[in-house]
């Protein structure tokens, strides 16, 4: 049990009536998981208003609620308490009952569009390097140190993350980084998060089937940089041109960094291979196990964050070497028959454009690019014929297939994407449903010296078909294939 006063210090309250209530036995926001002496916050989602479910809260034992309006029927065993943003309260409700945990870490978030789950699990890793104990909070899978939790949301719901906070706290982590979506940030999933720097890699086009405009998009990220407190780092791509503007009110100590211009932290990209660089970070040399020019960013912002953190920067040139590419995001692997395979999550125009650059970039004219892309279904429909024009563009030959069709009709979504293509362009695309078919039709057109990149799912070990998550793992699906070619 804790007291509700201590509970309730850290938010503003509009007004209250009602019963008096001096303890609570836990904090919900989900009337379904409401026990016996609770305080239920009636949170308005994108979809469900929990004032809608006051009622069954309070059935279900809740004595305390947290809202924005009072119900028109009260029951005469609850204390309301009416605040002006319901979602903020619940960020600081869930960081008051779990003790404030991140107070005691040093935590970085990252946001931008892409390079968020690369540039958290870098970080993640290279302090686990210098030997600190590191909690990891990513799309991939959560970390406490070295044990590994299930992720289900880039970033989680309050609770989940303050009790995830506490648990590294418990086990002793000096360090958390975690990936900061702009979901979490318009929805004050992060309220209640003490951050000690933020890092912005850029902004694409990307969730406005969420957002409805790139403007909200923006304004999302850039309020993760507004709520930053005066001692904290923000560091930002000023490469990117909404890079300043995530500066422009924080009270955070401002930094930059850069491939083009002047800027705190500068890298040169010295040599590409397809399977490294050899990188010169402020005037130092490096040679990294990672491969393109936004691998380079990535590992840019890792580079200044860990300097930013107080880290030596030749100490960190040396842990970035031995550093490797995180899970889904451009994992290459190599076929007995000489080409080359690569993984990668890019599933945006400007990610997809990124990967097929670079690997242009080391192939030259010594080998083709056939890709294999698709778009998922119940989201974004006008990026689709983007990422088709970006496919092809930068490939010999593309397959396009399905990605998480979800509830749509999978032939639909690839017909959207071929709408984006000219008749010439049609000519070396391919439309394969079945993703499985689509990668196997790929290997086999390659040929020695030839990439084959998959797009679009990267760690992904699911495809979400109707609903249903069937297990699909595209590194997996290569590497059978790769198996069958040594046959």
């Amino acid at each position: 049990m804790k007291n509700v006063e201590c509970l309730l210090s850290g938010i503003k309250v509009v007004e209250r009536k009602g019963a008096v209530v001096t303890e609570v036995s836990g904090v919900e926001s989900d009337s379904r998981q409401v026990k016996k002496d609770n305080l239920f916050v009636a949170v308005r989602g994108a979809s469900v208003d929990g004032h809608d479910f006051i009622g069954q809260a309070i059935a279900q034992g809740a004595v305390v609620v947290v809202c924005e309006e009072f119900p028109e029927k009260s029951e005469p065993q609850v204390l309301y308490v009416k605040v002006e943003d319901s979602a903020v309260a619940f960020g600081l409700l869930a960081a008051a009952w779990y003790g404030n945990p991140s107070k005691e870490l040093v935590l970085v978030g990252v946001t931008g569009t892409n390079g968020k789950t690369t540039t958290a699990t870098l970080l993640y890793e290279m302090f686990r390097l210098f030997g600190y104990k590191v909690g990891l909070l990513s799309t991939v899978c959560n970390y406490i140190d070295d044990i590994a939790v299930p992720a289900t949301h880039t970033t989680p719901d309050p609770l989940h993350l303050h009790r995830l906070l506490r648990e590294m706290v418990d086990a002793g982590c000096a360090y958390a980084f975690m990936e900061v979506s702009s979901h979490s940030a318009a929805q004050h999933r992060i309220a209640g998060l003490d951050f000690n720097g933020a890092i912005f890699t850029n902004l694409t086009r990307d969730h406005i089937d969420y957002h409805k405009t790139v403007e909200a998009y923006l304004k999302a990220k850039k309020s993760f940089f507004d709520g930053l407190p005066k001692g904290a780092f923000a560091l930002t791509n000023i490469d990117d041109k909404s890079g300043l503007v995530m500066l422009q009110n924080t009270k955070a100590e401002k930094h930059t960094y850069s491939l083009r211009t002047l800027a705190d932290f500068r890298v040169r990209i010295i040599e590409s291979r397809i399977d490294g660089m050899t990188l010169e970070i402020n005037g130092k040399e490096v040679e990294v196990m990672f491969v393109g020019k936004f691998n380079a960013y990535n590992l840019l912002a890792v580079y200044g964050a860990a300097c930013l953190l107080g880290q030596e920067p030749e100490e960190v040139l040396r842990k970035m070497s031995l550093l490797v590419p995180v899970a889904g995001r451009f994992q290459t692997l190599h076929s007995s028959k000489g080409y080359t395979a690569i993984v990668d999550y890019a599933h945006t125009p400007d990610a997809l454009n990124n990967v097929l650059s670079s690997i242009r970039d080391v192939l030259g004219n010594r080998g083709h690019i056939i890709t294999v892309v698709g778009a998922g279904g119940n989201r974004d429909k006008g990026k689709r014929p983007m990422m088709a024009r970006e496919a092809v563009n930068l490939s010999d030959r593309v397959i396009l297939t399905s990605d998480n069709p979800r509830f749509e009709n999978p032939n639909d979504i690839l017909n959207d994407m071929l709408e984006g293509l000219d008749a010439e362009q049609r000519r070396k695309t391919l439309a394969i449903v079945d993703r499985r078919e689509a990668i196997r039709a790929a290997t086999q057109f390659a040929q020695p010296g030839d990439v084959v990149l998959i797009a679009g799912k990267g760690h992904e070990d699911y495809q979400e078909i109707e609903g249903v998550k069937h297990h699909f793992n595209d590194k997996e699906e290569v590497e059978k294939l790769f198996a069958e070619e040594r046959i």
